[in-house]
């Protein structure tokens, strides 16, 4: 068994997702304590040029047609090998749509114990996990001998998993890709809204607290003084509220604004996912323990109702 820490780089029609460089910055920490190295594993076909700018010690390419896009099964059986084979100290996923399609598999297949939902890892190397939404950290040591992890955005920078200098690329060959029960047959995507909040500096975004629709109009005069847009957790797209076009996280849009302002939101990880890269979190919940605390640089247990038009009025005075 070696002390390297793997990370299954994730991409998406040639561009390497947010989720792989945050991975990148834990495996680092992570490699600190164990003693090993930060191995990124890029599947693909042609793709060898999305590991410029990773943030590790060495690139570890598998290049196969039957791997020029994502499924499970290809992934699953490419990964098993490699694992078995070169016995890695860890092994981290994005806690994403892709990353759990894989690992669960792998787990079962390979009889290899599963840490889920890590935010970050301390300077001894154990584990912070968050359950129960968010609400509770769970910290932990690491299973021997190989152990697989799922993180969370939110608990590093992408900008920490980033290189100006590319590292080295080591091509392994793939195994046998015949017989696979998945093909992926097209990309469906979504309709383009009437703004996009990926690229908005402020956001004043609200969930399930601000209660009903009509409650919103707080938010969209708050975000028209301040210059931004409003956007919403999951719940309030559900409900019809807010398209989805407005929707941050796992399901909707990664988000990096100067500001994201959380109205009423609760801070689950598949919101957190969303919002990892913003330059400051600021939130608003009356709920001292909601796991949205944990990730803003600022916060409060106001209720929205009575704070939210005073800071409108205020931003307007400021004006």
């Amino acid at each position: 068994m070696s002390q390297d820490i793997f990370v299954v780089i994730e991409h998406l029609q040639g561009q390497v997702a947010d989720i792989s460089y945050v991975m990148l910055a834990g495996a680092r920490q992570l490699a600190q304590s164990s003693g090993g190295g930060v191995v990124a594993v890029l599947l693909g076909n042609k793709v060898e040029g999305l590991a410029k700018d990773l943030a590790a010690d060495q690139v570890l390419y598998v290049e196969h047609p039957m791997l020029a896009e994502f499924t499970s099964d290809s992934y699953i059986k490419t990964l098993a090998g490699l694992i078995k084979e070169r016995a890695p100290r860890a092994v981290l996923f994005g806690h994403t749509s892709i990353g759990m399609d894989v690992v669960g598999g792998l787990s079962a297949r390979l009889s290899l114990p599963l840490v889920s939902s890590c935010r970050s890892f301390s300077a001894d190397g154990k584990f912070i996990s968050m359950i129960c939404g968010g609400k509770i950290m769970a910290e932990g040591v690491l299973p021997s001998p190989t152990a697989l992890v799922t993180i969370l955005p939110g608990g590093y920078k992408t900008e920490t998993g980033k290189s100006a200098q590319a590292p080295g690329v080591t091509t392994a060959t793939a195994p046998a890709l015949d017989g696979l029960r998945m093909t992926l047959k097209q990309y469906i995507q979504p309709e383009a809204g009437e703004v996009d909040i990926s690229k908005e500096p402020i956001l004043v975004s609200v969930g399930r607290g601000i209660q009903n629709k009509d409650n919103i109009e707080l938010a969209d005069e708050l975000a028209a003084v301040l210059g931004g847009t409003v956007s919403a957790s999951r719940p309030v797209v559900d409900q019809g509220w807010l398209p989805t076009s407005r929707l941050v996280g796992k399901s909707g849009k990664h988000v990096k604004p100067k500001v994201y302002l959380a109205l009423g939101i609760s801070g689950a990880p598949e919101h957190v996912e969303g919002i990892g890269d913003s330059d400051m979190i600021i939130a608003i919940n009356t709920d001292p323990n909601a796991p949205i605390f944990n990730v803003a640089k600022y916060g409060t247990t106001a209720d929205l109702f009575d704070l939210v038009p005073v800071l409108t009025e205020k931003a307007r005075q400021a004006k």
